[in-house]
């Protein structure tokens, strides 16, 4: 006898879930697993590339000054951090392709929680890199007259456009780290969920 939710009933009329619909859900969160880290990965190297190499040299009354990412901090921590998330993305997309391959890796709850754990610390770093990295880039456009700040971006108009494109680069990144962050929260607390499922292979 069976249910139209595909839960068997032994003789004993205990429930026995197959496990199809478990395998159809871990195929759909590997592949968005593997995409969302192959877009941070991407992203992340292209982020940090536009924005560590950007410079822009003026000349201002016979002498020239050079605008470089090194010049705000926040760009600093920006490449750093878009470097650290697309370096962690390489590392868990491989173990998901790997995961994939073999079909049937023990996704143990020690495991979980290390991939939750890491998905939240970059997530966070990333985020607080995107803002950080964004109110300078207001600042250096618009300025800041109760300071006397001049906007900068007039004089090093290059400089600004391609710190902007790394700022929506890493802006992509960023919320493609928390939506990971958000299905390796899932897939870890579900572990504990009310089937107390024990073999929950990715």
């Amino acid at each position: 006898m069976s249910s139209y939710l595909g839960v068997g009933v032994s003789p004993g009329n205990v429930p026995v879930y197959h496990s199809t619909n478990v395998k159809v859900l871990d195929r759909k969160i590997k592949i968005t697993e593997l995409v969302l880290r192959c877009v941070i990965l991407g992203l992340g190297v292209l982020a940090a590339v536009l924005v560590g190499t950007d410079s822009e040299v003026k000349e201002f009354f016979s002498f020239q000054k050079e605008a470089k990412f090194t010049d705000m901090k926040s760009l600093v921590f920006l490449v750093v951090a878009n470097g650290l998330a697309a370096g962690y993305s390489l590392i868990q997309g491989l173990r998901c392709i790997l995961s994939m391959i073999r079909g049937r890796v023990l996704f143990s709850k020690p495991l979980a929680w290390a991939i939750f754990s890491g998905d939240q610390v970059m997530a966070y770093v990333t985020v607080v890199a995107l803002a950080a990295a964004g109110q300078s880039g207001m600042i250096a456009r618009v300025g800041q007259p109760e300071l006397q700040w001049m906007k900068i971006c007039n004089m090093y108009g290059k400089f600004c456009n391609q710190v902007g494109e790394g700022i929506a680069s890493a802006f992509v990144a960023s919320l493609s780290m928390v939506v990971m962050s958000c299905i390796s929260a899932f897939s870890l607390f579900r572990l504990y969920g009310g089937n107390k499922t024990k073999n929950v292979h990715w």
